[in-house]
């Protein structure tokens, strides 16, 4: 059975680290709305960032990904005012000024604007569409958040989250986590982004000790993974590279390119394996590769095998065939190359991937690396959750999971080219230092990079990472800015009320 989201008491239930901090923060938060609104409010609404622990890239490709909820979080206290207003604050009234809306007004939404409150409207507007109304209560709000913009760890996705759970119990509704997650996923679009889901996922259906097997081929689906047990604990370092990639600059030649890349990769193996003209790969738009290997073997007998075993299977076919489809041309295909390889025309091929939507600049296409990252990536995340759920005592997990974040990282800066120097670096460096696995975490091309580091470790491989990294490129950061830059998580608690 589906379930709510849950509402809690005690911030234990919330947050594995630094629990004494988190509530002096609620107090805050608290004391701070009732000088602002004069009353005290009546919950507060929680809804973490995440952070991805393998499986970069692969999700537009329908493979599943291995993220957690991290303890950094949107945090909006509410109290219903009884009226047709909405009053929006933010802790931050400098960068964020307050915003006052009539609820009739709030499903407007004009996307070119880049305005805070715009992911508020999104998380409100995409609620009430799913149901059908538009017949909003009033409320007072005031937003804490403390998920870095811009570092891959999905602030956009916290807030929009937590402003469904602050809409949904004024207005008396009571949807599933897998409705809330749905809607907010598709409610981003109001404001010009493309979600596949797992940013959403993770936040609503984060849980304390486990991080999420999500699944997006048939259906989008969550499974938690519980992080084994290891003497001294382990922990995940987040550090911020602070290299931002201004995505409508570079995406067509970073993140727009890949996608185009893929999907024409997919095109293009389904075509070598003799499955391009069956009915699953034709309904299918776009067709991705987990479109095509599930339909490469359609007709194989798994039943009774082990569903891991058969994903590993698979997945190391689809690299021997990848190499088979597209190793003619090691350095990459042009256009026509690519649109002969299909006998379709290179704007045919162009409106196939749908270009339009993700427009490109490239001369050479490199189908071989993208593949090849692709499917091996997907192989690294099942064997991540497979060694989760091994049981085996004598696994030294730490080493064995650090192991392919590592080869994760190698892959993402090789094959699929979306690291930078910064990361490479803080990988490096946390690797000397004693991190078992290190590697980027988000869409790469800067951003933040992800650790698995033992706990007794962390304030020494921090102390690294500090005096190596941030002290020499960025020597004027303040303490609040390095805090932000640089701490240590575990798998949290997903989105939630506090009372």
């Amino acid at each position: 059975m589906e379930s709510p989201a849950p509402t809690v008491k005690s911030l234990n239930s919330v947050y594995s680290l630094n629990v004494e901090a988190q509530a002096q923060r609620y107090d805050r938060l608290s004391k701070k709305f009732a000088d602002i609104y004069g009353t005290k409010p009546d919950f507060i609404a929680r809804a973490p960032g995440r952070v991805n622990i393998i499986g970069e890239h692969i999700d537009y490709c329908g493979f599943p990904v291995f993220p957690m909820a991290i303890a950094p979080d949107a945090l909006i206290a509410v109290h219903a005012n009884g009226t047709d207003r909405v009053r929006i604050s933010n802790i931050n009234t400098e960068k964020y000024p307050a915003r006052n809306f009539i609820t009739a007004d709030i499903f407007e939404i004009d996307s070119k604007v880049h305005e805070w409150s715009n992911y508020f409207k999104c998380g409100y507007r995409g609620l009430f569409e799913h149901i059908g109304r538009s017949d909003g209560k009033g409320f007072d709000a005031l937003l804490d958040g403390t998920v870095p913009a811009g570092g891959g760890l999905s602030s956009s996705a916290a807030f929009v989250c937590a402003t469904q759970l602050a809409v949904q119990r004024v207005n008396g509704i009571n949807l599933t986590q897998v409705e809330l997650a749905s809607i907010a996923a598709g409610a981003e679009r109001y404001v010009g982004v493309n979600s596949g889901g797992m940013d959403q996922m993770a936040s609503i259906m984060g849980q304390q000790g486990s991080a999420l097997f999500i699944e997006f081929d048939p259906a989008l689906k969550a499974t938690p993974v519980k992080l084994p047990e290891s003497n001294p604990p382990f922990v995940f370092v987040i550090a911020n590279t602070l290299v931002v990639s201004d995505k409508h600059v570079t995406a067509p030649v970073c993140y727009n390119l890949r996608v185009v890349e893929t999907r024409i990769g997919a095109l293009i193996l389904a075509r070598h394996l003799g499955v391009a003209d069956h009915r699953a790969c034709k309904d299918a738009d776009p067709l991705t590769f987990k479109v095509v290997m599930d339909e490469y073997f359609a007709t194989q007998d798994t039943a009774g095998s082990d569903d891991v075993q058969v994903w590993i299977n698979h997945l190391s076919a689809m690299l021997h065939a990848s190499i088979e489809a597209f190793g003619a041309h090691p350095d990459g295909y042009t256009r026509e190359q690519m649109a002969a390889a299909l006998d379709m025309t290179p704007d045919a091929l162009s409106a196939a991937v749908h270009e339009d939507r993700f427009p490109v600049c490239a001369q050479q296409f490199k189908l071989l690396q993208r593949a090849q990252h692709a499917f091996s990536e997907a192989l690294r995340v099942v064997k991540f959750r497979q060694i989760c759920e091994s049981g085996d005592t004598r696994l030294n997990y730490c080493t064995a999971l650090g192991d392919l974040m590592n080869c994760s990282q190698d892959s993402c800066r090789d094959l699929f080219e979306c690291s930078c120097p910064e990361i490479d670096e803080l990988c490096a460096l946390a690797r000397r230092a004693g991190s078992f696995g290190s590697r980027l975490t988000g869409a790469g091309w800067g951003g933040c990079t992800v650790h698995l580091v033992s706990q007794d470790k962390v304030e020494s491989i921090k102390h690294v990472l500090v005096s190596e990294y941030y002290a020499k490129k960025f020597p004027n950061l303040s303490a609040a800015e390095l805090d932000n830059a640089l701490f240590a998580t575990a798998p949290g608690c997903g989105a939630c009320y506090f009372v």
